[in-house]
């Protein structure tokens, strides 16, 4: 099957150790579906570009970036940084799956990842492969079911320069329209919600530097204490199991996490909408940055 098509991966990645990213991981998740991953390491202070050159892979190609600081608005430079990334894969890919720092596509998806590569293959008008999210919370056991979680995004697209990553790099569009997409079967299982609390408030302070100037992010009280996992309104149990890659990560975990608020405390409106999706599996008013065909 791998035979008739080339598939490459990219990513960005920044300061990965500092703010405990799992972009190892990621990585390591989809190498078997690619022919070449490419890897753009912003300038970082922590050792990221030693901890990606650890994977030993043949296949991973590290190009070095400096990231425009200047950039403070809607976190441009994330899909200016995965641009750069897109434009350095090799021309004859038919293919390209991205990745984020902190998503992992399980194993047992490879299969039908692969399979719906190489069914549209030549159906020039699927310009990328849809996936379904399972956004974990708190720890690895809880999934964040809150309606304000994106539950599908692109992650596989042409090897076309007219696509290009939309805003701050959540997914992709060409000459400004949604991509035709099909669903690819798999499932991104994305681990930005998972780490230590006092790591994750690090975290979410750096991640606003994307977005807002220093004096606001000095006003916000909440980005100089432990996150609060808490003030989320919405989680599940989660039974299945993990990606392979991450069992060590998994295994590393040095705290906990029992959600101990009452899931009842949404509006009328919030409350109403929670229950018709439950119920139908439809979300009103939901975001879709893609036409499904």
């Amino acid at each position: 099957m791998r035979s008739k098509m080339f598939v490459s991966g990219f990513t960005i990645v920044r300061n990965a150790i500092k703010y405990d990213y799992p972009v190892k991981e990621s990585i390591e998740s989809i190498l078997p579906l690619c022919d070449e991953v490419i890897v753009l390491v912003g300038n970082s202070d922590d050792g990221t570009r030693a901890l990606i050159e650890s994977i030993g892979s043949a296949k991973i190609k590290i190009h070095q970036s400096i990231w425009n600081d200047a950039l403070r608005v809607g976190g441009k430079v994330l899909a200016v940084e995965t641009d750069k990334a897109f434009k350095l894969i090799n021309p004859k890919a038919d293919w390209c799956i991205y990745i984020q720092a902190d998503e992992v596509i399980h194993e047992q998806y490879h299969k039908k990842v692969l399979k719906a590569m190489q069914t549209w293959l030549t159906h020039k008008e699927v310009e990328g492969l849809l996936f379904g999210y399972k956004h974990f919370f708190g720890n690895f056991n809880y999934l964040a079911t809150s309606r304000s979680y994106y539950r599908n995004e692109i992650r596989v697209i042409r090897n076309n320069p007219a696509i290009i990553s939309y805003r701050d790099a959540q997914g992709f569009r060409k000459n400004g329209e949604k991509l035709n997409v099909k669903p690819s079967e798999g499932q991104v299982y994305h681990y930005g919600w998972v780490r230590h609390p006092d790591m994750m408030r690090q975290k979410i302070k750096n991640f606003h530097q994307l977005w807002h100037n220093d004096d606001w992010i000095d006003a916000q009280e909440n980005l100089n204490r432990d996150f609060d996992y808490n003030e989320i309104d919405s989680v599940e149990t989660f039974n299945g199991s993990h990606p392979s890659v991450m069992k060590s990560r998994i295994k590393l975990k040095n705290w906990d996490f029992k959600p101990s608020f009452n899931p009842i405390q949404k509006s009328f409106k919030k409350k109403l909408l929670f229950w018709l999706e439950s119920k139908t599996g439809i979300r009103l008013g939901e975001y879709k940055n893609y036409k499904l065909l």
